[in-house]
């Protein structure tokens, strides 16, 4: 059983996904060059079998993998019967170019490939499109549009925009890394937030997941992001729960003890759409997951466009900031408890790496300058939080800034440098807050002084132990940043208190 808050918490077919996802359009402009490919997977999930008909005569087709050709079986000109033949990742065309591409890839070959599928069930298969897609290299923007033909008691998890059952485009995106397409019998599910309809694949192993637990902690995660701006900010992100039980890929991280986690890793894929993986410790019980801060961290980077490596310090920064101030608006964590964890990482981000700036410690290559690159951006995410609530009376905050951003920007085609999302933001507001912030802090040895900011907020230090004052100068501004929201809290004290 689900405990679901309301009425527009449900599950959800993927016929009124498909109807709900019909709202939503990501992207202004559809391209006059539409490429249709269709997918056909073996029952026995042995092979995959695609027939590609191009909008017009393409004449240069690759994948993205340089070892896509050794998972070939075969590749033809399905309009002629002609056999081409592939080197690397490149496919050698006739002059004229081709219409119609027909080719079958060894996807037991494939999986192979991929390290995940070692502790998945073997009715599951995880194969990224850099193997098997192979599509042609665009001068101009094209659509693709892919159909698959499932087997009855198949499912299939793709990060792409669903346009119908089964089918999909997929978007203009940044390939931050090879989004991952699961094939096989899997629990899929469609949940409902507010703004969004999350695909949920949870994967197969064993032990077995409790299904309801982890669709209730997922959807709570979730949820904790809406309490920034009141809805999710991807309209239907892939989700891929993938279970680690007690394996090696378990570990806590951060550099503390290896201790079981409910959710030791997680991360943000944009290629062809966003697809949030989280590696859960399913033997677990529900109180630990909804006390886990990686799902939290994970979606709180929806709410911005992909940043470039060499500024991630500011991506990264910002979750950690919202990580803390999500779960303590959930009712997760007490306020003096996410204040004292806001103030351990500053101290972390500070002692890491003091004879370099944040973009050196993002610039990669440097040892010992991991937290640094992790709380540098926290840093200016509570500096330019404040400020804008200070100057603004609260009328602005750096959620109400964010979801202005949400609205004229996300989700993103585009690689976004870190000077050009903070530009972007101070766009949006009469006064420019993020670049100033940026300016003085970003190529400055050291770590942002936020040791006067955190005693005007009442955020009292006292060996190295956080005591709130509420006779502080800002001390209201700190109590509306953690502002609890009682609905939320309620919720999920029902989920941590509920047996499934």
């Amino acid at each position: 059983m689900h405990l679901f808050r309301g009425s527009h918490r449900k599950l959800l077919t993927r016929q009124s996904a498909a109807a709900v996802l019909s709202i939503f359009c990501c992207h202004s402009a559809i391209a006059a060059v539409v490429h249709e490919y269709t997918v056909t997977i073996d029952p026995t999930l042995e092979k995959l079998f695609v027939e590609a008909r191009f909008g017009e005569a393409v004449h240069r087709i690759s994948a993205r993998s340089n070892d896509a050709s050794e998972v070939l079986i075969s590749t033809s000109n399905c309009d002629t019967d002609e056999k081409i033949t592939a080197h690397n990742r490149h496919l050698d065309l006739p002059a004229e170019g081709i219409r119609c591409l027909s080719y079958t890839v060894d996807l037991q070959q494939a999986a192979g490939r991929e390290k995940l599928n070692q502790s998945l069930s073997p009715t599951n298969v995880v194969v990224s499109p850099a193997v098997w897609l192979w599509r042609p290299e665009f001068d101009e923007p094209s659509n693709i549009r892919v159909h698959f033909r499932l087997p009855e008691d198949m499912s299939i998890s793709v990060p792409w925009q669903q346009v119908g059952i089964d089918s999909y485009r997929i978007l203009p995106s940044p390939e931050s890394a090879d989004a991952p397409v699961v094939f096989g019998q899997f629990d899929y599910h469609e949940l409902a937030v507010p703004g969004a309809v999350l695909r949920v694949s949870l994967l197969k192993s064993e032990p077995a997941m409790n299904v309801p637990m982890i669709l209730n902690w997922i959807e709570a995660a979730a949820t904790d992001v809406t309490l920034a701006y009141g809805k999710f900010p991807n309209p239907s992100p892939q989700i891929v729960v993938v279970p680690v039980g007690n394996s090696r890929n378990n570990r806590r991280r951060e550099g503390a003890p290896r201790s079981p986690r409910a959710v030791p890793f997680g991360k943000v894929i944009r290629d062809g759409g966003e697809s949030v993986q989280l590696f859960v410790n399913q033997t677990m019980p529900m109180r630990d997951f909804l006390g886990d801060w990686t799902a939290t961290h994970e979606f709180s980077h929806l709410m911005l466009p992909y940043i470039s490596r060499k500024h991630k310090w500011i991506s990264e920064g910002f979750a950690q900031y919202y990580q803390n101030v999500l779960l303590t608006r959930a009712g997760e964590y007490e306020p003096v408890y996410a204040w004292q964890k806001l103030y351990d990482g500053l101290e972390r981000g500070r002692l890491s790496r003091p004879d370099i700036s944040p973009n050196g410690a993002a610039a990669g290559g440097q040892r010992g300058g991991l937290m640094k690159v992790y709380w540098s951006g926290a840093a200016l995410a509570l500096m330019a939080d404040v400020a804008l609530r200070e100057r603004s009376h609260g009328e602005q905050t750096l959620d109400s800034v964010l979801a202005k951003f949400q609205a004229c920007c996300l989700p993103a085609a585009e690689v976004w440098t870190g000077p050009e999302f903070l530009t972007q933001l101070d766009s949006l507001l009469d006064e420019a807050v993020f670049m100033p912030l940026y300016r003085r802090y970003a190529d400055t040895v050291g770590f942002p002084d936020t040791g006067p900011l955190l005693g005007r907020l009442g955020v009292e230090i006292s060996a190295d132990k956080v005591v709130l004052r509420d006779d502080a100068e800002l001390s209201a501004i700190r109590s509306a940043i953690t502002k609890l929201d009682p609905q939320t809290a309620r919720w999920r004290k029902g989920l941590a208190d509920h047996r499934m």
